[in-house]
């Protein structure tokens, strides 16, 4: 495996996180809480997925705006640090997951839409 991406969506009620190796492969899928209760989480979970699976991860974070003003305190937290060795993030604006979120039979929905942004950065 060399291409491992990562799509961050915080909202109001949750922070749903993808991992997908390759543009058809999802290796991680979760519903976490909307506020982290560390600041070095986020980058804590993106270099423990990065030595777990052996790979730098390419992370994507779409969060409201930049300033802040976003639905969760994960925005600021995670813009402490962009990266190093293990692991890039980029932000990308919200307004990249034009399509409804929906829950699948599963319970922790289908990220769809997450997927389609992580396929499509993979691309560029």
């Amino acid at each position: 495996m060399s291409n491992l991406s990562m799509g961050i969506s915080p909202g109001p009620h949750d922070t749903r996180v993808i991992a997908m190796a390759g543009t058809s492969e999802t290796i991680l899928k979760a519903r976490l809480s909307p506020r982290p209760s560390h600041p070095r989480a986020l980058p804590t979970l993106l270099e423990a997925i990065a030595l777990w699976q052996g790979v730098q991860v390419h992370a994507a974070l779409c969060a409201a705006d930049r300033d802040g003003a976003s639905d969760s305190s994960l925005y600021r937290d995670a813009f402490v640090d962009f990266g190093g060795p293990l692991y890039t993030l980029d932000w990308i604006p919200a307004a990249a997951l034009a399509h409804p979120r929906r829950r699948d039979i599963r319970g922790v929905g289908d990220f769809a839409d997450l997927r389609r942004l992580l396929i499509a950065e993979g691309t560029r």
